[in-house]
């Protein structure tokens, strides 16, 4: 630790002239070193404690125009004392804070190495969710396996899993109708960054075996499936979907892979995802929407949105720190299911934001999402922010008397359509009351402080090597940019942003006192931070069809590069989402499932897939 000594041999002059300045006369009769006439003492007296402020200098001369310019990144404003005082102790006081950064002492954080700090998504006085376990799906009869591979491909999990159980249906057969499609329809989506197929093979031979031995794990056994690439797969590339890491091939499975390898489900394929997870482009290109081909899925789970509307999977999983669930199920038209911060474990997935990421199921019908969900919940001992929670869901319990939320305002305007608000109707239809609820109106955007300073520092070593210009996005709103500008952000404002976290977590608390759950447009930019933010689980589903003229992008508008517009305009697929409770998928899902046995959409598909 420096000392006084050691401070008063190396601080700048101007420094010591504002000390001596403060002692007055007392210390011009004593001769202090104002005056540089007394020299300072070969170390402290006996009790002295040490100061900030009297570190060696370290890093680059500044001054007052340093600071002058700063000041516009962060919108503050100092005097030219203040400035003055600033320069003179910069070098002594905060540079030597960036010594594990940039030496002479560095230290390389390894990327699981979390945070010390954790967000708990629950509140004192708040209830924690279900008290107990309880998973009963629904006992339909799938009816007769069909003929055509097309229609077997389509079908939904709750239908696969009874084909296989009652051995209608081999995993093997399943397995090589999903590689079939994959090669015809792959090469117009780009939705796969690698195919698994030997392994994929070996798997479903394996659970045939099993099953014909009557040892059924339950139902994802023999489900053919695909992983956004950012979740580890031993042995098996795992890209980021970014060029940097594009031969990373990892030794161990990541938690949700090993959970649903125990389920017995088939690895057939590591799906796209925009670089570092962020929108639809990977260095592959871009992934495409199979029911608009002239505009990307949305993202970043792009490939698990694309390849499970294309009928190449049986059902897959994404991930979500902002809307990567959501946006790409509604552009998609599939279900998403995100779940609650802190009931998927994290572990061996790429690193985003520790305290936003979310791993979740995305399914072609409701019910399909919560059979995967019930295979991965539940804590793990490598990600810190899991938890030990109950998943309660009874198909059959019924919605009537649910209180479903809603936001008068937000049902009038963009982006509401139509489909949302006769969303509302069929609520009630469903024997569900809805309730007007509402929010304060403040800067929920700030919050993004927070994601903007986590994924730069995920990715810190990616940044200042350089490494961070190969990827293929470039633009002012994608990561490279994103990651250095948020370099200047302000530490102070980041614990402000965390702290406003805590309130909108109150004020989602107060909603949730007097409604069971919410149904919001999907892409409401408010509710999206909001949610993500505060953890709280959603379900996003089909609900009708709108006609655009124009296709959708995730990226902000390039006049030089317009997007493709149509004339007439072309059917897509729209979805509504659902909030529900901290922990309470059971609720949501119920509700959801009403709801898509109401709407009866879900069945079309993508035209020429």
């Amino acid at each position: 630790m420096s000392s006084r000594r050691k401070f008063l041999i190396e601080a700048p002059i101007g420094l010591l002239g504002a000390v001596a300045a403060c002692r007055g006369e007392q210390g011009d009769q004593k001769g202090t070193a104002a005056s540089g006439s007394a020299a300072p003492p070969a170390s402290p007296p006996p009790g002295a404690p040490p100061t900030f402020g009297t570190s060696p200098v370290a890093g680059p001369a500044v001054t007052p125009a340093t600071f002058a310019e700063a000041e516009k990144l962060v919108q503050v404003t100092m005097t030219e004392p203040e400035r003055q005082m600033a320069t003179s102790s910069w070098r002594s006081s905060m540079a030597p804070l960036l010594e594990r950064r940039v030496g002479p002492r560095k230290v390389a954080l390894d990327a699981t190495v979390a945070p010390a700090t954790q967000w708990n998504p629950m509140l004192a006085g708040v209830s924690p969710g279900p008290t107990r376990d309880r998973f009963v799906r629904t006992t339909i009869d799938p009816g007769p396996l069909p003929a055509s591979d097309a229609d077997i491909a389509y079908a939904p999990v709750t239908k696969l899993s009874r084909w296989i159980e009652k051995r209608q249906l081999t995993s093997e057969r399943l397995t090589n109708i999903y590689l079939r499609r994959i090669a015809q329809f792959d090469p117009k989506l780009h939705c796969i960054i690698t195919l698994t197929t030997d392994f994929a093979i070996a798997q479903a031979k394996k659970a045939d075996a099993e099953i014909a031995a009557g040892k059924y794990r339950g139902p994802l056994h023999g489900i053919p499936y695909g992983v956004k690439d950012l979740l580890d797969t031993a042995n098996i590339a795992t890209t980021y979907g970014a060029e940097p890491f594009r031969n990373r091939v990892p030794t161990a499975d990541s938690a949700v892979v090993h959970r649903l390898n125990d389920a017995g489900a088939v690895l057939v394929a590591k799906l796209s995802l925009g670089a570092l997870a962020l929108n639809d482009i990977w260095f592959g290109g871009q992934t495409m929407n199979p029911w608009l081909l002239e505009e990307g899925a949305s993202g970043s789970s792009a490939g698990p949105g694309a390849a499970t509307a294309a009928g190449l999977v049986g059902f897959s999983v994404g991930s979500e720190t902002g809307g990567s669930i959501v946006s790409p199920a509604m552009r998609c038209g599939i279900t998403g299911l995100r779940p609650t911060f802190g009931r998927v474990p994290r572990t061996g997935a790429m690193t985003l934001c520790w305290s936003l990421d979310k791993l979740g199921p995305m399914t072609r019908s409701v019910e399909d999402a919560m059979l995967v969900l019930h295979a991965i919940t539940g804590p793990d001992a490598g990600d810190v922010s899991s938890v030990p929670s109950h998943l309660d869901y009874d198909a059959g319990a019924g919605v009537k008397g649910l209180r479903v939320g809603y936001f008068p305002g937000w049902m009038k305007e963009n982006p509401a359509t139509d489909v949302d608000r006769a969303a509302l109707d069929t609520v009630k239809k469903c024997g569900m009351t809805t309730t007007e609820v509402s929010l304060p109106d403040w800067p929920y955007g700030s919050l993004n402080h927070i994601l903007f300073s986590e994924g730069a520092a995920a990715f810190e070593e990616l940044v200042l090597s350089g490494q961070a210009n190969q990827l293929k996005a470039q633009v002012p709103d994608a990561w490279p940019n994103l990651f250095r500008e948020a370099r200047f952000l302000s530490a102070v404002d980041f614990v402000q942003a965390d702290r406003l976290r805590r309130r909108v977590a109150n004020e989602m608390a107060r909603v949730f006192s007097q409604v069971d759950l919410l149904l919001v447009p999907s892409l409401r930019d408010e509710m999206l931070t909001i949610s993500n933010f505060t953890g709280h689980p959603s379900l996003t589903l089909r609900a009708g069809f709108v006609n655009v003229a124009q296709a959708r992008s995730d990226w902000a508008p390039d006049p030089k590069n317009p997007l493709p517009t149509f004339s007439p305009p072309r059917r897509v697929p729209h979805g509504v989402t659902l909030i529900g409770r901290l922990f309470d998928e059971g609720t949501v899902v119920r509700a959801g499932l009403a709801l898509e046995n109401a709407f009866g959409v879900v069945g079309e598909r993508p035209p020429g897939f």
